[in-house]
Order: C-alpha cells, then structure tokens, then sequence
C-alpha cells in the first residue's frame, strides 16, 4: 500500500525527470552563465590584487587625497585600485561598508574588502589564504593575516563589491 508521502515523492520526481528532458541543454545555460560571471569576477579581483601589490611599502598618510598614488590611507588605496576596474566606491571605509553585498568571514573571497574596528574606520582587501591587503601606519601598504593577532580581534564583517 502506497502512503501518501511516497506518491508525493514519485510524482515529484517524475515531474522534474520530464523537466530535464523537456528542457535539453536549455536547463544548463544559468550553469553557463554563471561560470562565466564567476571567471570574470575571479579575473578582476586578480586584477585588484596584482594592482595594489604594485604598492606595497607605499607610505600610509591619514586623508591622502584620491588618486594621489606616492601615499595612501586605506580607504584611498581601495577606492583607487577598485576605480581602475570600473568599481566606484565611496572615499571613506565607513561608507565603503555598506556598498555591495555582507559575505561572512566563512566566505570570503579575493577581492572582498574586509572592515575593522567598531564603529569601522579600516578596510582592507582579501587576497586569500587569510590575508588582507591593506595600508596602515608603518611600513604603510601591506600584507596582514586576519585570523591572528590585532586584525583577528578586531575584524568587524566584509562586503562583496566585484
């Protein structure tokens, strides 16, 4: 005797089996589609990345102006390696922080911008492998891990932008 639930399931499941084959190659397109976004997004957080390494030692100058690339604060140093990449971002990390999309530290990914401190005053750019990119105090433009130390403790959340 067949219950309830168990017809359920076999009508739902012949229901999607007819759909795959109604559907041909048409119910793969969004799989397409979205591992092109995905290679394009990975493309230009490499970009980004690779751009603001060219950087590193830059001298850190609380209020740099935009654009200005012989120092940086850490909001400058976002706001311009994004632009070059058709990316607009606010001048401050406050505001920085609510462009985009919230992805949890779980799900990071390279080209993410992370924030730090409450009320958040610091951002930074995910590279991968628990390190940021980012510029502050000495030796300025920098490689830091956020899963130790002071970046661990004061890590605040992180938006998608790319």
């Amino acid at each position: 005797m067949t219950t309830r639930k168990s017809l359920f399931k076999m009508m739902a499941a012949a229901g999607i089996a007819l759909t795959v084959v109604f559907s041909g190659a048409a119910g793969f397109a969004p799989a397409k589609a979205s591992a092109a976004a995905t290679v394009t997004t990975s493309s230009t957080a490499s970009k980004i990345i690779a751009k603001a390494k060219q950087y590193m030692g830059r001298p850190y100058k609380f209020g740099a102006k935009t654009g200005n690339t012989s120092s940086f604060d850490c909001s400058s140093l976002t706001q311009y390696v994004y632009r070059l990449y058709g990316i607009s971002l606010p001048r401050d990390s406050k505001s920085q922080s609510k462009v985009g999309r919230y992805v949890s530290k779980a799900n990071l990914k390279p080209g993410d911008l992370v924030f730090f401190y409450s009320p958040i005053h610091h951002v930074g750019i995910y590279i991968g492998g628990g390190k940021i990119i980012h510029t502050y105090g000495k030796p300025g433009v920098m490689i830091s891990s956020i899963n130790s130390g002071w970046w661990k403790n004061h890590y605040n959340t992180a938006r998608r932008v790319i």
